[in-house]
């Protein structure tokens, strides 16, 4: 079953994606999940786009590009289980249950084949679901991905921070202080200063967005639990790095990789060794970019993506300008 946002007496205030033309939907995929559709011109050929977020996203990951995409498809952007305004209860939020989910929402709300689109966890997630149901999915784009990285001297905010999350226990306690000590606002903006290089890019209307749903959130359970079971899911697979390469190896859909060269959270190293590995992938490096182009520079996301969607015909459209 599937209900409009604000439909029943359970649902949130407000589709914190109604200012980007999104319309929110609740759908029961194994309990309920929320998702956004940004609509697409009638009678279009291409397949649709699911947008998936990364870990501790949204959404609202995907305001500022998914307007301009569907000016040439049906785009959807759906919130993963403990994410966004999808709740972790009763069920995993693990990349394995998540990319489960996945499949379910790519078969029955967007259609199949789909092309995916994942940032962060949600390029593991579309990675792991491709190489499992590699029938429903027409292309890959992802941007900055979940991918292994060759060895360096790591960022150590963002190595001390997955360090704690790994520790049953400690992972609880670091959350719990953070959560505190914070307001919803300074969690948006502490996200920003570590996913942009330049948060000075980041949109005054996503960011109050974001905040609107950070405090939203602290009302749903589970949410802590949930990021936690996610990024120890994704540290897994990472930890097995042979596997995993040997998934994205097995990839014989198109596939688009943007990264921001600045990225302290997936280093450029990884996407460049993924791009030595596979030079089937279409590659767009984007300099003095951090994790998350698509709210960083959003048209140049967009121009690559239709720039790739042209050199391949199953793929499918011409993208459009970003608003």
């Amino acid at each position: 079953m599937t209900r409009l946002l604000g439909a029943g007496p359970a649902s949130p205030p407000a589709s914190f994606a109604a200012r980007w033309g999104g319309r929110g939907y609740v759908t029961d995929l194994g309990g309920p999940v929320y998702w956004v559709d940004f609509g697409g011109p009638s009678g279009s050929a291409a397949p649709p786009m699911v947008l998936v977020h990364g870990l501790g996203g949204s959404h609202l990951n995907w305001v500022r590009i998914a307007p301009a995409l569907a000016a040439e498809r049906r785009v959807l952007a759906v919130d993963l289980a403990g994410f966004g305004l999808t709740p972790a209860t009763g069920r995993s939020a693990t990349v394995h249950a998540n990319a489960r989910l996945l499949d379910r929402f790519v078969r029955e709300i967007a259609g199949s084949p789909a092309v995916l689109a994942g940032n962060s966890m949600g390029g593991m997630i579309s990675i792991l679901h491709a190489h499992a149901y590699p029938d429903t999915v027409a292309g890959l784009v992802l941007v900055d991905p979940s991918i292994p990285v060759p060895w360096q001297r790591p960022d150590l905010r963002v190595a001390g921070a997955f360090a704690l999350y790994s520790v049953p226990g400690l992972g609880e306690l670091y959350m719990a202080a953070g959560r505190r000590r914070t307001t919803p606002r300074q969690q948006v903006e502490r996200v920003l200063e570590l996913c942009f290089a330049d948060p000075g890019r980041a949109s005054a209307e996503v960011t109050e967005a974001s905040v609107e749903l950070a405090r939203y959130r602290r009302s749903m359970p589970g949410t802590e639990q949930a990021f936690l079971r996610a990024a120890r899911s994704l540290a897994g697979v990472l930890a097995r790095p042979g596997r995993y390469r040997a998934m994205m190896a097995g990839l014989d859909m198109p596939v688009l990789l943007i990264h921001g060269e600045q990225d302290r959270l997936v280093p450029v190293a990884a996407a460049r060794a993924a791009a030595a590995a596979r030079p089937s992938f279409d590659t767009a490096l984007l300099p003095g970019v951090g994790h998350t182009p698509q709210l960083e520079v959003p048209g140049d996301v967009v121009a690559a993506i239709g720039s790739w969607a042209k050199r391949h015909p199953g793929v499918g459209a011409r993208a459009g300008r970003p608003r």
